[in-house]
């Protein structure tokens, strides 16, 4: 289903889906090389990001090119095996992404709540073993989604009220009984689940650590400071959640797609300037390899032009 049928639409919303996904891409890929190539950020808080970086070019890189294609060539169709891959590709990048930014909440509740102890409980055996455990959750909810998806009877020339292969709303466009893989899917979703909902403890106990601050200034710098994190945490949750039980009651598809857009799009455009660009240490990083680029790019053409 498309976003829009009117006609004059469809440049603008090319245009909007191409430049989100290029802002995306080109904001996270910055980020990954600033970490990688300046050593000061070889700490457990930018490896989180870079690899939440890596995560979002992946999720928003599933579903953005291909609506953006099907608008630009005024086409709506996907093949079954096509729509397959794209809902298990969307579940592995989704999950790993609501994974580490669970991950993310405990090491800024690690720094906020225990500084003393920050450096002996996040060494770097504990936070690659907390990124790996992230991978391994989401491959085994990436894996029951798909084995349950095989299961349905083989269906064609029907539409999917979203702009991309909703996995809840393949399973309510299937003509068998879905009862007993909903449960299932269902059951996945809540253990895998947990330890996003555990993250509510690490922003509980935050809070708190804000609200004992002496000062209403230092509180108030405070929540200026760090009170876009559990925004956009939120934005991400509640969309995703919202649009995934309320798929199967929705009378308004519509709506449903625009929710869709945020956690699929929205989020992973805006966790760049959210979690790095603002950050000092990132902007001096970006500094250093702007000025490295440019020398390389020079020395380069200098390289080129000099008479041999």
């Amino acid at each position: 289903m498309a976003l829009s049928d009117d006609p004059e639409m469809q440049p603008f919303l090319f245009g909007l889906f191409l430049s989100m996904y290029l802002v995306t891409v080109l904001g996270n890929l910055l980020i990954i090389l600033a970490v990688s190539f300046d050593s000061h950020l070889h700490t457990p808080m930018y490896f989180f990001l870079s690899n939440l970086s890596l995560d979002d070019i992946c999720f928003i890189s599933t579903t953005v090119p291909k609506v953006a294609v099907d608008i630009k060539i005024h086409r709506r169709e996907i093949f079954y095996v096509n729509c397959l891959t794209q809902m298990s590709f969307l579940i592995l990048f989704g999950c790993m992404d609501a994974k580490l930014l669970t991950v993310m909440t405990y090491d800024w509740f690690e720094a906020i709540c225990h500084p003393l102890y920050y450096s002996v409980i996040m060494n770097p055996h504990f936070f690659g073993f907390l990124v790996s455990t992230s991978f391994l959750v989401s491959l085994v909810d990436y894996k029951a989604h798909n084995l349950i998806a095989l299961q349905i009877i083989y269906f064609k020339d029907v539409e999917i009220s979203n702009f991309f292969c909703d996995p809840a709303q393949l399973l309510n466009l299937a003509c068998s009984d879905t009862f007993i893989n909903n449960i299932v899917m269902y059951f996945v979703d809540v253990i895998s689940g947990f330890l996003p909902i555990s993250g509510i403890f690490s922003y509980y106990k935050i809070v708190s650590s804000f609200l004992s601050v002496p000062s209403l200034g230092g509180r108030c710098k405070a929540f200026f400071t760090c009170g876009s994190y559990p925004s956009v945490v939120c934005l991400f949750y509640g969309t995703a959640i919202g649009v995934y039980l309320g798929s199967a009651v929705s009378h308004s598809p519509r709506k449903s797609a625009v929710a869709s857009l945020i956690y699929t799009v929205m989020t992973p455009m805006l966790n760049p300037f959210i979690y790095s660009l603002r950050n000092r240490d990132i902007k001096s990083a970006v500094r250093k390899l702007h000025s490295r680029t440019v020398s390389f790019l020079g020395l380069w053409y200098s390289i080129c032009n000099a008479d041999w």
